[in-house]
Formats: structure tokens, sequence, C-alpha cells
């Protein structure tokens, strides 16, 4: 009790998510690895562009080959998933991603540190996120009760809101101080510690039973399985569409956002890091308002709120003029963006996961990230294409014209502006894996 009274856990209400201890740990570690990963997304880009001097178009190529590993992998690792425990995936996927981000600094200090070396860390990575990713959203529906999902996602944003605003300005001193490569030490520090964490959570989940015949016969069996509940339902697919082309429009902005803030605004690591401040003022108010928001007005109408809010803001900051009017209409596209994708994610993913059955979470989540991803590669590729052969502004008002399109097109569709609660799942499959 001594404990729970200093962290702050007595005072909270009554039958609060951060009562369960379970859940409290979940989100100690998301929260520890959070500002882990507010240096990531500075120094990544911020080494690839000031120290290495890469152009629009190898910043569009190293975020593509952070997004390849999704299109390849992300069906055959959700059968993969749904045979095995996913905590464990979890915990390995938070230690190797640490590992691989201390390579940076090891290949600088060694002076091999070049583009290639950059794509294959954002390869790396990807293929961990697609694996280790999709097995933290299922390890929270075996943590909180589905009808709680939308309160679990925007607590979860909460802790990433957290070190949002704590974080840039952090990242940016390090950076300013260790240099880009050498800050991502203290990430693969944090990564390890949050693993640490998560192997402390005791779930309770039985490894499933695999359908008779050859090992290859069930797994393309059980992904074709995957593939046909995702078809054969109409939401999915559906949300599987819009957010897909917003994942276009976000990754075109994505990797000339740093571009446009050191080349066009004149800004440097510091700076840049107080204004990623922003972003986390953006997630707090989301946060706090979001669930609010979404009980109002649905989950549906939320999340297209969620498109209009981020393509807003991309295009004025392709309208910023440069000095410090830019600086701040930087800081406040950042703000606009993390407001807007806390209002789409926390519905998308309490939609997608509570019209799952539990034997097809793994197999549904990978091939929802599959879909919404395809076209996030040929996003960035046209983001970098854009700002080399066009203009830096042209590739954001790229993006933020797309999701405000995006947005209107979406809202003519009854099944997303009539969603005003969660749906029930759909019955368990006869075939395929089963629990014990």
């Amino acid at each position: 009790m001594g404990w729970a009274r200093l962290m702050g856990w007595a005072t909270l209400a009554e039958g609060d998510l951060l009562r369960d201890p379970a859940y409290r740990r979940l989100w100690t570690s998301i929260l520890t690895s959070a500002f882990g990963a507010q240096i990531t997304m500075l120094a990544l880009p911020l080494t690839a562009a000031v120290l290495l001097n890469a152009s629009p178009t190898q910043m569009g190529l190293l975020t593509a080959m952070e997004i390849a590993p999704f299109v390849l992998f992300s069906l055959p690792g959700g059968v993969w998933l749904d045979r095995v425990r996913k905590l464990p995936v979890y915990v390995v996927g938070e230690s190797m991603i640490g590992v691989i981000l201390a390579s940076v600094p090891l290949a600088w200090w060694m002076g091999w540190l070049a583009m290639p070396w950059m794509y294959m860390v954002g390869f790396v990575i990807g293929t961990i996120h697609t694996i280790a990713g999709s097995a933290a959203q299922i390890v929270l529906t075996q943590v909180v009760p589905r009808e709680r999902l939308v309160e679990a996602h925007a607590k979860n944003a909460m802790a990433n809101s957290g070190a949002e605003v704590a974080g840039p300005g952090l990242a940016g001193a390090l950076i300013k101080v260790m240099g880009a490569p050498a800050a991502l030490l203290v990430d693969a520090a944090l990564l390890l510690a949050s693993a640490l964490i998560l192997r402390g959570i005791d779930i309770k989940e039985a490894l499933p039973k695999v359908a008779e015949g050859s090992a290859a016969q069930a797994f393309w069996r059980d992904l074709m399985e995957g593939l046909r509940f995702v078809a054969g339902h109409p939401l999915l697919v559906t949300l599987a569409i819009t957010v897909g082309l917003w994942q276009m429009a976000h990754h075109a902005a994505v990797v000339v956002q740093i571009l446009f803030a050191t080349r066009v605004l004149g800004m440097g690591e510091q700076s840049i890091g107080l204004s990623y401040i922003g972003l986390g003022v953006g997630t707090v108010v989301a946060s706090v308002l979001g669930r609010r928001i979404s009980a109002r007005i649905g989950p549906g109408p939320c999340m297209l709120m969620g498109f209009a809010i981020t393509g807003a803001g991309w295009l004025m900051l392709a309208a910023a003029p440069e000095g410090d009017l830019g600086v701040a209409l930087f800081a406040a596209m950042l703000m606009s963006f993390s407001a807007g994708a806390i209002f789409i994610f926390i519905n998308f993913l309490a939609l997608r996961q509570a019209v799952t059955p539990a034997p097809l979470l793994g197999r549904m989540t990978s091939t929802m990230r599959w879909l919404t991803l395809l076209a996030a590669g040929p996003g960035a590729l046209i983001g970098g294409w854009l700002g080399e052969h066009l203009s830096l502004r042209w590739a954001l008002a790229f993006a933020g014209g797309t999701s405000l399109l995006l947005a209107l097109v979406a809202w003519r569709i009854p099944r997303l502006r009539q969603l005003k609660t969660l749906p029930a799942p759909e019955p368990a499959p006869l075939e395929g894996p089963r629990a014990d």
C-alpha cells in the first residue's frame, strides 16, 4: 500500500483500469518505451538528414524500408502469433529493438555509418514491429475486457502523451550534447527496462491446437482463414481502406517534415526537439477528451474527425513562411497531427478488436496492419519524389489535401458516419486453431 500511495494509485477512482496490477504494469512499460521513442523519432531522421546529408528521395526510401516488413511479413506473422504466447514475443521484440538501435552509434564510432546501414536498421526495426507490435496489441486484449478497450487505448495514449510532453526537450538536449547517433543508446536502455517490466505481467494463455494435416497445409489454411474473416467483414474492409489511405498521406508528410524544419525553416536539433513538445500537447488533449468525444458522437465520426484534423495541420505547414511564425506553425502542425492521430487510432484499434473473436485476433491484427500499410510505402516514396523534384511544400500539401479529401469522402459512408457504439464480435470460427 505504501508503494501504491507513492505512485498515486490509491487516489484513483474505484474501478479505474490503473488499479488493475497487470494493466498498470503494461501501462508503465508503455510509458517507459514511449520516452525512448521520442529520442528515436528525432535521432534517426536527424542522423540521416544532418549527419549523412540525405536527400528527400533517400529519406523516402528510409521510411519505405521501415514499412516493407509489414507488407512482407504481416500475414505469416499473424498465423504464427495465433499459435504462440504473445507476451514473450512482445518482451523479446522490445529487447531486440534496443540492440539494433545501439548498432547506430557503434557504426558511427567505427566509421561505417552510411545510408545503407540506416536502411538496414529501418528494415530490422520494421520487421520487429511487424511481429512484436501485433503481439503487443493482442496482449492488451488479454489484460483488459473488450468493453473497456477504448478506455485502455485512451490511457495508453495518455502514457505516450506524458512522454511526448517531456521527451522531445530531453531528446533535443541529448542530441545536442551527445550527437544524434549516441543519443540512441539512451533509447536502447529504456527499451531494455520496458522489457523487464513486461516480464512481470501474469497472463494465463492456452496454446492453440493446430488442425490436422501437414504443417504447411495448416499454415496456409489458417492464413487464408484470417484473410477471409477480414474480407468478409464489411466494417473491417472499410476501416482498412480508409486508414490505409490516411497512412499514405501520413508517410508522405513524415519523410519531409524534418527536412522542411532544417532546410526551409532553418531549425536546429534543440529547437526541433522543443517544437515536438507540441506533439505531446496534442496527445494530452486528445487522450483526455478522446474517450468522451467518442462516447458522445460515436467511434466512427470521431475517427473521421481525426482525418480532418491531421490534414489541416499538414496544409498549414505547407503554407508556413520562414522565420518565427514558420517555427510556431511547425509546432502547431505536430500538435494537430498528434491530436488527430489519437482520435483515429483509439477508435480504429478498439473497433477492429471488438468485432474479432479471440482465436482470430492475431491473424486479424496482422491482416489489418498489412492492409493499412500497403499504401504507406508508396506514400513515403511519393512524398520523397515530390520533395526532391517539386518542393518540400508540395509533399506536405499532397498529404494535407489527401487527408482532408478522405475525411469528406468517408463521411458519406453510412457504415462509419452512423457508427455510434462498439459492435459485438463475430462468432468464433469452427476451423483452424482452437483454444485448449
